[in-house]
């Protein structure tokens, strides 16, 4: 047999070959499984967690708010402009500011909370104080080399934007529901979950925006 006839029959093999792992490979394409809908993950969710300590399973309840940024985690910028809105005001309306209307507490009890990353997990035991743990996202005090980036470094933040009225309310509800200013933050909403008291807050504020606050050295 010719080398010409020996090559054409391998040619014709392997076009087959190829032929035949194009049809398993349609097939299987075509047997894919349809994606999971939210509420076949949410039973799955459920059915993996139980109670332990103080962390329920209502923690997975979702607010409308979480439920929208859930839906568009993929591509935050596709939250509708109006549904955006809405949320936005939603949490800036339900923020609760200072019963006295006084806003700074003690700076050095602030700066414990933002070292603090303890609270809220199944082994702390329930009702004990929580921390801040700011330090995991920003910089603050700048002898602390130790600081995470997700968030942005707040380094000078009261020496830069000074005390106003406007700037004590805007960092107070920031610090209480950053949602009310970005939808979708990945900021802990610090009073509105209630994960740290109002003299918490107010100290933690005093270590942002009081003059003798390391942060604003």
């Amino acid at each position: 047999m010719s080398i010409l006839k020996l090559n054409k029959r391998k040619a014709l093999s392997l076009a087959a070959l190829t032929g035949a792992a194009g049809g398993l490979l349609g097939c299987a394409a075509m047997m894919a499984p349809p994606e999971p809908t939210q509420a076949e993950i949410k039973a799955l969710l459920v059915a993996s967690f139980k109670d332990n300590g103080q962390a329920k399973l209502d923690r997975l309840n979702q607010s409308e708010l979480q439920e929208a940024c859930s839906t568009y985690a993929q591509d935050i910028s596709k939250l509708p402009g109006d549904l955006r809105t809405k949320l936005e005001n939603a949490a800036l309306t339900e923020v609760k500011y200072p019963a006295d209307g006084k806003y700074l507490g003690d700076w050095k009890e602030g700066e414990k909370v933002a070292q603090t990353g303890v609270g809220f997990q199944f082994s702390d035991k329930a009702g004990s104080a929580a921390g801040g743990n700011c330090y995991a996202c920003h910089q603050l005090d700048p002898k602390e080399i130790s600081y995470g980036n997700i968030g942005p470094s707040l380094y000078n933040y009261g020496k830069l934007r000074g005390n106003s009225e406007d700037i004590m309310k805007y960092t107070w509800a920031k610090v209480w529901n950053s949602h009310a200013y970005n939808a979708c933050s990945n900021m802990p909403r610090f009073g509105a979950a209630g994960i740290l008291t109002e003299t918490q807050l107010k100290d933690v504020m005093a270590l942002l925006l009081a003059p003798d606050s390391p942060v604003n050295k």
